[in-house]
């Protein structure tokens, strides 16, 4: 794990084109530290990943584990999250048989107010 967040970090400084220094003074360590990291010697700790995944404009996961947000996997055993509409038609057809005797008041009642 420590060798994929340090190729990483590599990486993704460089995209922002931002030398050690730089991010050192944003983050408000030493480069010292930004170069332990890299070279995999040290890890930060779990607040400054945060805030490094912040200031490189990246989701933490990508940081850490270089897997981009596009690119996971949805786990087969974790049910699909379903859209409005989906769940409208399938409230719908379990429970048609409340819905058709309420429209049918509705209508009743809108037909008598004429």
């Amino acid at each position: 794990m420590e060798n994929e967040f340090s190729q990483q970090l590599v990486k993704i400084r460089r995209r922002r084109n931002l030398s050690q220094e730089q991010l050192a003074r944003q983050l408000f360590v030493s480069r010292q530290s930004i170069s332990k990291w890299e070279q995999g010697e040290t890890s930060p700790d779990i607040g400054t990943l945060v805030k490094l995944a912040n200031l490189l404009q990246v989701d933490l996961n990508e940081l850490v584990s270089g897997e981009a947000e596009g690119e996971r996997v949805r786990d087969p055993e974790t049910p699909r999250q379903r859209t409005s509409e989906e769940n409208f038609w399938e409230f719908l057809s379990n429970n048609w048989w409340t819905v058709i005797p309420i429209m049918g008041i509705v209508w009743m009642m809108l037909s008598g107010f004429n």
